[in-house]
């Protein structure tokens, strides 16, 4: 029974993987306001009915901003599951429109002189919901090459379509994290970008226990040890939506990073990714379980 209904459960997510391209391809045609408010009407919807990961959300929210009255943090997380599915719509213009389409919507600002030249960069990018957006605006105004790491997506028609998306624009290489790590080190040290996107929960191999707003969180280490090995300057890009759009904002290099010390290295890190969430809390990717790996003793954060 189980093997008969997990077959079934396959050929639904790949029928509807195929459904879903060419939504977005008739999507990517309706004004941005039209497709913004169906958008927060999802997401309003699945803040609703999505109850476990609006828990998620929630607790998230509690441990990281606990002097926050739980009104606010309710707020926070109901625009979190608006920001999801308005970026998630979104990406139907952002791979499908027009080039001249794209430019409008999507804004570059801030330091972009750490872009001109050919030292090495990592450009740290947080889960923020306008991450994508982020990565097409970087392709659009450099001509230099990146690589950015992917997880492969369960179902073949949309894993086709985020990697075309992605390398739609500009010289961007794809690779998965099955790659390892010689060819991420072998672009940077060639002059290239790398787009990383550290700030999740991978478990615990490899992983350092540091703060994230207090909460001893299990974070890689990847961007301290990729800055070391391919002698990479790091700097942020952190995309936020906009009511036109997106405004991805470059900051200036992070001054003596790396520092040799992995810890120091990845609690600084953190560091910065709370004062970027600071600004616009409702836009970070709150439905992911970041506390879920814990230090040994530790009881579990979500029941």
């Amino acid at each position: 029974m189980t093997g008969h209904v997990g077959g079934r459960m396959k050929v639904l997510l790949r029928f509807g993987g195929r459904l879903v391209v060419p939504l977005m391809r008739v999507l990517a045609h309706l004004p941005l306001p039209v497709l913004r408010g169906l958008g927060w009407l999802i997401g309003r919807i699945l803040f609703v009915l999505a109850a476990p990961r609006r828990r998620v959300a929630l607790r998230n929210l509690a441990l990281c901003y606990p002097d926050a009255c739980g009104r606010q943090r309710r707020q926070w997380a109901r625009e979190t599951f608006v920001a999801f599915c308005q970026s998630w719509l979104d990406r139907s213009w952002l791979w499908f429109a027009p080039r001249e389409v794209v430019l409008r919507r999507v804004r570059l600002q801030g330091a972009l002189e750490e872009l001109e030249g050919s030292q090495p960069a990592i450009i740290f990018a947080p889960h923020f919901y306008g991450m994508d957006a982020g990565g097409s605006a970087l392709a659009l105004h450099t001509s230099r090459a990146f690589t950015s790491i992917f997880s492969t997506q369960p179902d073949p028609a949309i894993d086709a379509w985020f990697r075309a998306g992605r390398q739609r624009f500009g010289d961007v290489r794809m690779l998965n994290r099955s790659d390892g790590v010689k060819p991420i080190v072998s672009s940077l040290r060639q002059g290239g970008l790398l787009y990383l996107l550290p700030d999740m929960d991978f478990g615990r191999n490899d992983s350092l226990f540091v703060p994230f707003y207090g909460v001893r969180a299990a974070t890689v280490p990847s961007l301290s040890r990729f800055a070391r090995l391919g002698r990479a300057k790091v700097l942020a890009l952190v995309t936020r939506l906009t009511p036109t759009g997106y405004c991805a904002e470059i900051t200036p290099a992070w001054p003596g990073y790396p520092t040799g010390d992995a810890e120091a290295d990845t609690t600084l890190m953190n560091a910065k990714l709370q004062s970027y969430i600071d600004i616009a809390p409702g836009q970070y990717y709150w439905v992911h379980k970041r506390f879920k790996t814990r230090p040994e003793g530790e009881p579990p954060v979500y029941s």
